[in-house]
Parts: structure tokens; C-alpha cells; sequence
């Protein structure tokens, strides 16, 4: 190692074996094609699933860091170890809220934990505005890995394993 070794950016370890999506909600675990929007239902985005949450609260799936964060706060797209792409969707239509019953507790370029919390949204709020809450967890980058498969069924609690990305 020479002397300006020191100094270089590690990256992060690629994790060994297939990577896991944890739950970002409390609730009720809902398949792709159950999801009430086209574009998800679809796997158009990527391959999916959601949570109908019990809780107005949306955690972090995986470790990573915030590569989207629109003003709308609906939505966060993070990059996780092992390149896999996240991108979370809260609620369907809800881009139309403008930010109305959504706070964020992250920024994009903020590193992130699994099982942090990132969001928080008003249910009732969502509902008066005629939308569904599910929460929408995408792997945008399904196509880079050999499958992406949901292995939890049911209620989930956040950080419970959700969707397993297996590599190619």
C-alpha cells in the first residue's frame, strides 16, 4: 500500500449471495399485481410489491443513499449496496398532494440505514384525497440481476424480509 493509499475511497463490500429488501412499512404485504396502479401492477418500473400500511411511517428497505427526493415527498429513490436501486412510492397519485400530509426526515445525498426512518405520512389525509396509501417498494434496475422474488406474505413489520435480489 503506498503512502496516498490511505487517502482513496473504499467501497462499499458487495454482500455475499442475494440481497435483502426489508419491509419499509408496517402493514399488509400486497403483490405486484394487486397493486391499484397500471405502471406498478405492471412491473413497468421493475419488479415490486406493497405494503397497505397500518402505520403512516415508510422506513428504509436497505443501507444506500438518497439518489431522488422530490419536493412532492411521495417518493425516494435510493442506491443500496450491491447496486441494487430502490425507489419507494407512497401511495398511488399522490404526486397531486404537492407535499400535503408527507414529511421527509432524509435529503438527497443523505447516507442511510436499514430500518431508518424516512418519511412519514398522513393516512387520513390520503384517504380524504381519494388516493390508496400503498407503499411501493420497486427494484428500478431489475434487469441487472437474475431474479427479484417476494418472499414475505401477510402482515410485515418494517425491517422484516420483503423481496429477495439475486444476482446473475
Amino acid at each position: 500500500m503506498g503512502f496516498f493509499d490511505m487517502f482513496k475511497k473504499k467501497e462499499a463490500p458487495v454482500p455475499a449471495g442475494p440481497i435483502m429488501v426489508a419491509a419499509d412499512a408496517k402493514g399488509t404485504v400486497v403483490k405486484m399485481e394487486d397493486i391499484p396502479d397500471e405502471v406498478f401492477a405492471q412491473g413497468i418500473l421493475g419488479q415490486c410489491c406493497g405494503i397497505d400500511p397500518a402505520v403512516g411511517e415508510v422506513y428504509a428497505p436497505i443501507d444506500g443513499e438518497i439518489t431522488q427526493a422530490p419536493d412532492t415527498l411521495h417518493a425516494l429513490g435510493i442506491q443500496g449496496a450491491g447496486g441494487v436501486e430502490v425507489l419507494i412510492h407512497v401511495g398511488v397519485d399522490t404526486v397531486e398532494m404537492k407535499g400535503d400530509g408527507f414529511a421527509a426526515k432524509v435529503k438527497m445525498g443523505d447516507k442511510i440505514k436499514k430500518g431508518q426512518l424516512l418519511l412519514t405520512m398522513d393516512l387520513d389525509k390520503i384517504k380524504a384525497a381519494g388516493h390508496p396509501a400503498v407503499v411501493i417498494t420497486v427494484i428500478t434496475n431489475t434487469d441487472d440481476f437474475a431474479s427479484v422474488d417476494l418472499v414475505a406474505s401477510g402482515d410485515v413489520e418494517p425491517g422484516a424480509d420483503m423481496l429477495k435480489v439475486t444476482k446473475g
